[in-house]
């Protein structure tokens, strides 16, 4: 029997030498325990984190490096033999790349089994690594103690010849260091709790285990980087494709399990894929071969008919149709409400360096959200709730927020507002309008809580949701000054579904939804369309969908049009100042790190 561990990681960003000291205490535990594993597993980029962009080059080291610190580390932990398979970025031949090293530590044969150089590198979505580091151009199996294994990184899984060219090349193990962000939490049939980006990875590795008849391993980095969160729920998967255990989420673990490599043999003789792609690829390949010397190139466009005369009628996206029957926005609440204390508990005392944070405490359902999840993440002695009242604002405000503070368990302070912004618009020039007052109100709630933040040495939270910031309906500089933000990705009406599952009082949670900046105000009548009605327009809008198509899921021209226009006329207020570029080396252009750098 095989002993497999994975060290699901929680890395101290761009933290070498701190993380390196987390590594030895790994090897301590290990050594204090019944049996060391024959292998260990850590995730991509377990040493550093993951998202660096150009803080890559600061942290790169050459494998030879890493070899010897966890040979010294090894050693001086009175730990057993074992191999490891460990991701980090490398410096080779001057260029740097997202690599993975396999090296056998102790015994009688130590050294570096084999370097994998990433070869495909995601620069999609949230990811660009191509701007980064380089490719790898090889896949190749490698001996072991034990017999033969492959690693490959994180989407090199997804490409199908990848894996396949690890078993053909005689893999027994297929290692898969990743550091995947963790992304969908609508509710799932088979009600796991899990989020559909960890789903997926799972049922990718099941495929491909059973494809070829091997085992693998995905090792997950955890935790939370720049507001991702980078998932855990690692596993390890049978030949036959059936999972043998799993991590937890987002959370640091070791996962151990025993394998036996002869199932491959009876995996293989009972579902011979494998060796009917042996005895076929040469003939493929031939193939392949006989259609480039005949012309053809993969990728080349090929001439399509003319369309026809008649225009084709507009109907919704599929994926809009198959959404129809329920709501594309609907969310699994437990798993949000685990995710978002994980963040904010992640963001604020890792991340930060602090055990304290402060909310402004409005009475809306946004803020007292915020507070609830922040009690659950930090302890109510831990987070100070703001009330920071003007004399226009609506006495029910202050209610709803003395509701919210009994039923946290919170701290809570009140600060009145109203001389500042009074005697500020009485310096002015003329007396400011209704709006503008509002907006001084805003900036003020800033100041005030900045400086709470200052004295009672608590992070402030932003409050803001995902429907907001589309409509750009907050003041800047105000509202989304927070620096972290735990709603900023919730629609509206998510967020009312999540506030009634972790407890908000139901009164908050149905009252009409409102700035409170000028008497009588509400979101919607500012709109002049509801939450409910212009969330799924956004949510279309944002996955690329054509303003026709969107109309034929049974939504008005007029409605499409007015969230349309909202959208593309907001795009400044969710930016950074412009700035002048000069040189080669502007921030935020060419001088990148991110904000957890």
């Amino acid at each position: 029997m095989l002993r497999i561990a994975i060290a699901q990681f929680r890395p101290h960003k761009a933290e070498y030498e701190r993380n390196l000291t987390q590594v030895a205490d790994l090897f301590g535990r290990l050594a204090r325990g019944p049996a060391v594993p024959d292998v260990l597993v850590f995730p991509e980029a377990a040493l550093t984190g993951y998202f660096l962009e150009g803080g890559v080059q600061e942290v790169a080291l050459t494998a030879e490096h890493l070899f010897n610190d966890l040979a010294r580390l090894h050693g001086e932990s009175g730990c057993g033999p074992l191999e490891v398979v460990v991701g980090f970025y490398e410096v080779w031949r001057t260029r740097l790349h997202n690599s993975v090293l396999a090296a056998a530590l102790g015994g009688p044969d130590p050294g570096i089994r084999h370097i994998h150089r990433k070869v495909f590198l995601p620069t999609y979505g949230v990811f660009d690594e191509e701007r980064f580091v380089e490719p790898g151009l090889s896949v190749e199996a490698f001996d072991m103690r034990w017999g033969r294994g492959a690693a490959v990184v994180c989407e090199d899984a997804w490409h199908s010849l990848i894996p396949t060219i690890a078993a053909l090349d005689g893999a027994q193990v297929l290692f898969i260091p990743s550091a995947s962000p963790a992304r969908g939490i609508g509710p799932e049939a088979d009600g796991d709790g899990r989020p559909g980006s960890v789903r997926r990875w799972e049922r990718t590795v099941q495929a491909i285990a059973a494809e070829h008849g091997i085992y693998l391993v995905l090792a997950q980095l955890a935790g939370f980087e720049g507001g991702k969160a980078l998932s855990g729920g690692s596993c390890v998967v049978g030949p036959r494709g059936e999972v043998l255990v799993r991590g937890p989420l987002f959370e640091e673990a070791l996962i151990e399990t025993e394998i036996d490599l002869e199932e491959i043999v009876r995996a293989r003789a009972e579902t011979p894929l494998l060796s009917d792609l042996e005895m076929r690829l040469p003939h493929l390949v031939e193939s392949l071969a006989h259609r480039r010397s005949r012309g053809f190139v993969p990728g080349a466009t090929v001439p399509r008919p003319p369309p026809a005369a008649r225009p084709r009628p507009v109907r919704a996206p599929q994926r809009a149709r198959d959404q129809e029957a329920g709501d594309p926005l609907a969310i699994d609440p437990e798993l949000t409400r685990k995710w978002l204390v994980e963040f904010i508990r992640d963001e604020v005392q890792r991340r930060r360096g602090f055990d304290r944070a402060v909310v402004g405490l409005s009475g809306g359902v946004d803020s007292a959200l915020v507070t609830f999840l922040a009690v659950e993440a930090l302890g109510p002695k831990n987070v100070w709730a703001v009330r920071m009242p003007y004399h226009a604002s609506s006495r029910e405000s202050l209610e709803h927020a003395q509701l919210v503070i009994d039923a946290a368990g919170c701290q809570a302070e009140t600060v009145d507002i109203s001389a500042a912004v009074d005697g500020l618009a009485a310096a002015l020039p003329e007396r400011p309008d209704p709006p503008r007052i509002g907006n001084i109100c805003a900036r003020m709630r800033m100041i005030t809580l900045f400086d709470r933040s200052a004295g009672l040495r608590a992070l402030p939270l932003g409050t803001g949701n995902k429907s907001e910031r589309l409509f750009g309906y907050f003041t800047w500089h105000a509202d989304d000054s927070p620096p972290v933000n735990p709603l900023g990705d919730l629609f509206k009406t998510q967020v009312w579904a999540l506030a009634a599952h972790v407890g908000v009082p139901e009164v908050i949670v149905q009252k009409p939804a409102t700035a409170d900046l000028i008497s009588g105000q509400t979101d919607e009548r500012d709109f002049g369309i509801s939450y409910r009605r212009a969330d799924p327009i956004l949510h279309w809008l944002l996955l690329g969908q054509r303003p026709e198509e969107i109309v034929q899921l049974g939504f008005t021209e007029e409605e499409v049009a007015l969230v349309r226009n909202r959208l593309e006329s907001t795009h400044w207020k969710r930016r950074l100042p412009t700035v002048a570029m000069l040189s080669q080396t502007a921030i935020g252009e060419y001088y990148l790190r991110p904000v957890d750098y």
